[in-house]
């Protein structure tokens, strides 16, 4: 990571915590993932080799940064969505001051209708960070999405166990998929069709 990127990253990061500090509303809230979650999300990528990132919620895109800079050594991209007009400018700024935005596709609209027009096996890497209420319903189109050996990561798995459990129960019972829960940040659930991957990213901890 580069000077740049990673000044851009500190600022962005200050910005997020003095803002939620100051709004109670969630949607004027930035609700940023952890340093220590986008250091995860950038190893994970890298030690897949993952390509096509999907996106699932930009907020002011720190989390897509961390996506972006992992998958620019692969030549991939990161297709990130997000329906708040502010959050969208905010994002799309952060997007041109980091020099990351040709790996970078930048969707305004609704997830569901995204994920629902998205190609079977179309992504190495889903991301998803946005109404939990929706993720069960969204779930036929995530698995369909995921390719063979695809990693589905979900955060707040922790810090908002009771939205999540009813999720993460279903994936859970899905045949042919291996969870895991990881201990950084808020909390990651991980979901791979392939077992031994899930329970390598279990051993994982924040560095």
């Amino acid at each position: 990571m580069n000077a740049t990127l990673h000044k851009l990253l500190s600022d962005i990061e200050r910005f997020g915590e003095e803002n939620d500090a100051a709004n109670d509303e969630r949607g004027r809230r930035m609700l940023n993932i952890t340093r220590g979650t986008g250091q995860f999300l950038a190893h994970v990528i890298g030690v897949m080799g993952a390509r096509d990132i999907l996106e699932i919620g930009t907020s002011n895109g720190y989390s897509t940064l961390w996506l972006a800079d992992a998958v620019a050594p692969n030549g991939g991209k990161v297709t990130t969505v997000e329906m708040a007009p502010a959050k969208l400018r905010m994002a799309r700024e952060n997007f041109a001051a980091s020099g990351l935005g040709r790996y970078i596709d930048q969707v305004e609209g609704d997830a569901g209708q995204l994920l629902a027009r998205s190609g079977d096996s179309s992504c190495d890497v889903l991301f998803l960070d946005s109404e939990r209420t929706e993720y069960v319903g969204w779930w036929p189109d995530i698995r369909r999405v995921l390719r063979p050996h695809g990693m589905l990561i979900v955060d707040n798995a922790t810090s908002h166990a009771a939205e999540m459990a009813p999720f993460m129960q279903a994936v859970a019972a899905e045949p042919g998929f291996s969870t895991s829960l990881v201990t950084v940040g808020k909390g990651e659930f991980l979901a791979s069709r392939e077992a031994d991957m899930a329970r390598y990213w279990a051993g994982w901890r924040e560095r």
